[in-house]
Parts: structure tokens; sequence; C-alpha cells
């Protein structure tokens, strides 16, 4: 069964807020299994202030940001959790690269694929598409944390 979420349906799901929620739209989702997600690049992110100014390039590491956040959503919409008092946090990451810039005007497909999951912890296979070019790739794991306020 596959899904699709806005991006009020999104935040329900992970903490993040303007400016560093970088998902604006899910358009597959199969709980348990896979994820797709849309990321637009515009010119007006405040990352292109500082990187950089004369040829604006995403970080690469926000393009690692967003496919974590990727995977936090899947996670939650996994076992139909209420993440009002939980968190999946960044554990790991391996086999990160990088295969082509992502420029403003770019929308980034984000795909995530669950490879395992046992006792909190996850991981997932996750690659970052620009049209049919991957951008970027890597092996991410989290880990699921109960948060006291």
């Amino acid at each position: 069964m596959s899904q699709v979420m806005d991006v009020r349906e999104i935040m329900q799901c992970l903490p993040h807020r303007y400016p560093f929620l970088l998902l604006d739209r899910v358009v597959e989702l199969e709980p348990g299994k896979t994820i797709k997600a849309i990321k637009n690049v515009t010119v007006n992110e405040p990352f292109f202030q500082g990187h950089f100014p004369q040829y604006p390039v995403m970080p690469g590491v926000l393009i690692l940001e967003a496919l974590a956040q990727a995977a936090g959503v899947l996670s939650f919409k996994s076992v139909e959790e209420v993440p009002e008092d939980s968190l999946y946090l960044f554990a790991g990451i391996d086999n990160a690269r990088f295969k082509r810039q992502v420029l403003p005007g770019d929308q980034l497909t984000l795909c995530v694929e669950i490879v395992a999951h046992k006792r909190g912890i996850w991981k997932y296979a996750a690659k970052a598409f620009v049209g049919s070019e991957l951008a970027a790739e890597a092996d991410l794991m989290s880990a699921h944390r109960v948060i006291s306020r």
C-alpha cells in the first residue's frame, strides 16, 4: 500500500521545522519497507548564502540529512508510533558517496529502504536522485530514543 503525505503530515512525524525541515512531500510510502520523498531545492534556501554565493551548491551533509529525515518518517510510519515522546536519532553513516551536484531549481528525490530493524536500531539503504541521475547514496543507521520532558 502506497501513502502520500504533504508537508503538514510530515511535520506530524518529524520535530524539524524551517529552516531545517528538508522534506516537501512524500510521494510513496510502504510501511516497513520503503519511502520516496521530494525536496524542492530553491535559491532561497538559507544555506546558499554561504555555500557558495558565487556558485550555490547544496551541501552534501544536508542531502544526507534529507535522506535521514525521510528514514525517520518511514520508521515512525512503520511502527505506527506517535512521535510526541520519541525521536529517531542519526547513529551512523557508511559508504556515503556524492555523484552529482545539487543546484537551485533541482528536485531531489529521496529513496530510502529499510535493510534491518532490531531493538530500536534501524539500518537503511538511501539514495538521492535529481531526475534519473544519482546525486548521493549512503547506508544510514538510526536509534530510537524516548525523550523526557
